[in-house]
């Protein structure tokens, strides 16, 4: 059983030990945006969705619960706050318990990330250089300096994901994957923890406050069976064994790329690119590559003994919502009007080409440029509006966006590149696989094969081929990886569409220059 925690839902696989999606549910969670830098969720809505989505699951499989043997969980890298005895502690201004749960979007952190970035420690070296507000070090200062109540209270705090396995087993393990990635634990020092660096940021309580173990579980690794309690609301047995979980897009990651573990040395000419509300780029590698504004380099956080750098863009496909919320001929974004737009995009294309409102530029960073720039602060920008308000207007504004975000993957890549990478297949799974434009533009704007995943849902398998591992059904997470990968469709570049898109991606640069100008003067 695999199950995946995303920013809006909540979603849980049953597979074969061969890596067959049987059956599968997913359940909407709520959060509350009290405005553009807060997000929160209730942690206990969470597991309340997670539980009936694995029990439905197990139903539309015809699964009979005592036939699982494992399970693991992947989520957001949310910050969740537990008092000493469990019970959610608020995170909210309004101190309304239910509302322990910072959401990994939420930028309320963005002057102590800065001042985290400021400290220059060698925590940052395996950061990209920069510390994100997104990150858990950032949220918990904020936590502790804005709301010291609630500080005072805790006694637990977790990344999402291994919250999920806390309520699963009752074990305090956390995932290598969540404490490298967004604690500042180094998965390959002993000890893992700089206890310097939390001094100097005014966290030197953490490790207590938080619960923390000194060392990290690696990803798959089996943290016991379920409790009483947790197999009852899960409808499975206290057989079933848990998996040491990941961040939700390394799951996506170890899905579409653990297939290439058998050849680690060539790993790095592939590239996950898991694209939701947000995208992430994942490229592994063997050796260690610090990459200024890419995340890691991680060691250990998708495949133990593997190194991950992680590339990101803080909103996509919550950026195409917000153009059609933003434009006059637009109004609520359903998967009907976006797919109604990519259809228009397609119909004026065929008078106009790719040429199609190439006057029109966009730079996507409207909630911050996490990748290549490290600037949480950066902004988006339009150049080449026009009065025209009609539908048609919406979608060249639409179209040109897309090319943006395939163009900022662009840049995200080619940065990788000056580091030692190769990458030249990107493996793209989530929810711009049903955009037709976007999986399109992924090939001929980056000059990348793309392929797309067999699998009905890579980053669930993700998941099963943790579960698999912590139930003992392979010797090994890398065997788990290869004995389940489902193979996928590979879609090249089309070589005509390449002028294009390089004049569009020297404007794009062009773009980011002048921002950056605009930025300086006085």
């Amino acid at each position: 059983m695999g199950v995946d925690v995303g920013t809006g839902s909540a979603r849980a696989g049953v597979f074969t030990r061969d890596g067959i999606l049987l059956g599968r549910h997913e359940n909407p969670i709520r959060m509350r945006r009290s405005d553009a830098n807060f997000a929160e969720h209730d942690s206990e809505d969470i597991w309340a969705a997670v539980c009936l989505a694995v029990r439905t699951a197990l139903t539309q499989a015809h699964a009979d619960p005592a036939d699982v043997v494992g399970i693991g969980f992947d989520a957001t890298c949310s910050l969740v706050v537990r008092d000493a005895y469990g019970a959610p502690v608020t995170v909210s201004k309004d101190g309304e318990d239910r509302w322990d749960t910072i959401v990994w979007l939420d930028h309320r952190a963005l002057e102590e990330a800065d001042e985290c970035t400021r400290t220059g420690h060698e925590v940052l070296h395996y950061a990209g250089g920069v510390m994100s507000p997104e990150m858990e070090v950032p949220k918990l200062m904020w936590l502790k300096r804005h709301l010291p109540q609630s500080w005072a209270r805790a006694g637990h705090m977790f990344d999402l994901a291994d919250f999920l396995s806390w309520k699963a087993t009752g074990s305090l393990a956390r995932s290598q994957s969540t404490l490298t990635c967004k604690w500042t634990y180094l998965g390959h020092r002993t000890p893992g923890w700089q206890q310097d660096f939390l001094n100097l940021v005014g966290l030197d309580d953490l490790l207590e406050k938080a619960a923390l173990p000194d060392t990290a579980s690696p990803v798959g690794a089996d943290l016991g069976p379920l409790t009483n309690t947790a197999a009852t609301q899960l409808g499975l047995t206290e057989k079933c064994r848990v998996g040491a979980g990941l961040i939700d897009a390394h799951a996506g990651a170890l899905g579409v790329l653990g297939a290439f573990t058998s050849d680690v040395d060539t790993i790095d000419r592939h590239l996950a690119l898991i694209a939701g509300t947000s995208s992430c780029v994942m490229a592994l590698s063997a050796e260690d590559r610090p990459t200024t504004g890419v995340w890691g380099p991680y060691f250990g956080a998708v495949l133990p003994g593997v190194w991950l750098n992680e590339g990101g863009q803080s909103a996509t496909g919550a950026l195409l919502d917000h153009i059609i919320r933003w434009h006059g001929a637009g109004g609520e974004p359903t998967r009907e009007i976006h797919l109604a737009i990519c259809r228009r995009v397609m119909e004026l294309r065929e008078t106009e080409g790719l040429a199609l409102a190439n006057r029109l530029h966009v730079l996507p960073d409207f909630h911050g440029n996490r990748s290549p720039l490290g600037d949480p602060f950066a902004l988006g920008v339009i150049s080449g509006l026009t009065l025209d308000s009609d539908f048609d207007s919406l979608c060249r504004l639409y179209w040109r966006t897309c090319v943006s975000i395939a163009l900022g993957v662009r840049h995200i890549l080619e940065t990788l590149n000056t580091r030692g990478y190769a990458i030249d297949t990107l493996h793209i799974t989530g929810g711009h696989t049903k955009n037709p434009l976007l999986m399109e533009l992924y090939a001929d704007a980056t000059g990348c094969t793309v392929v797309e995943p067999s699998a009905p849902d890579a980053t669930l398998l993700g998941m099963a081929m943790v579960a698999a591992n912590a139930a003992g059904l392979y010797p090994s997470l890398d065997q788990a990886c290869l004995s389940m990968q489902q193979g996928g469709t590979s879609r090249p570049p089309n070589p005509a569409a390449q002028p294009q898109f390089d004049r569009d991606y020297r404007i794009f640069i062009e773009m980011l220059r002048q921002r950056q100008a605009i930025d300086a003067l006085d």
